[in-house]
């Protein structure tokens, strides 16, 4: 049976360390592609508007400025990258202190590995109602790619299957509860060097 080692799943949990991971996983999901036009981008006659004296009102140049409908933003929102980046060691006490979190909430159940024979999502609901996690969030954590499995859960809103290699502190935070099959928690063990 798989083992559940105290050195990733049974550590004091540190908040900040999983504030930093899940902003920088938020961070890196954004596409940053929003662009307002500057005054010098607008499309629009550049001749002076009135004369510079005598009107009784302020000087204005153009059209385009800020200052009227029409005119360009200004400080507008420009295209950018909000990816940051952060140690790999602290990523790793991120992921610890998550499932060490779910631990701590009895939140984590470790299921025999399993196999579908062919893709059908009433028989994966079936498998939540058995392990008593119907209409909860649930992740499911692999070994390996199963096709079958993703296939069966993947209309299911509740449900996320992902790879032991690919799992991060946002997935396993924003569950109600973590499935593992036994074979992820010796893969969970291998990637932190256990």
């Amino acid at each position: 049976m798989a083992v559940l080692k105290d050195e990733i799943f049974g550590i004091e949990p540190n908040t900040h360390a999983i504030y930093l991971d899940v902003k920088q996983y938020l961070a890196n999901q954004r596409q940053g592609t929003h662009k307002s036009k500057q005054r010098n981008e607008i499309a629009g006659s550049t001749r002076k508007l009135k004369k510079q004296k005598g009107t009784g009102g302020a000087r204005s140049g153009s059209i385009l400025s800020p200052l009227f409908p029409g005119g360009g933003r200004v400080f507008g929102p420009v295209p950018r990258d909000y990816s940051f980046k952060l140690n790999k060691k602290l990523k790793q006490l991120a992921r610890k202190s998550a499932l060490s979190t779910k631990v701590k909430e009895e939140a984590v159940k470790v299921v025999e590995d399993f196999t579908m024979d062919a893709p059908k999502t009433k028989e994966f609901i079936t498998i939540t109602k058995n392990l008593n996690l119907e209409g909860k969030k649930m992740l499911l954590v692999l070994p390996e790619s199963n096709a079958t499995i993703a296939l069966s859960a993947r209309n299911l809103q509740n449900v996320k299957v992902v790879l032991a290699s690919n799992l991060n502190t946002y997935d396993v935070m924003n569950a109600g509860c973590l499935v593992m099959a036994a074979g992820s928690v010796e893969a969970i063990n291998q990637m932190f060097g256990l």
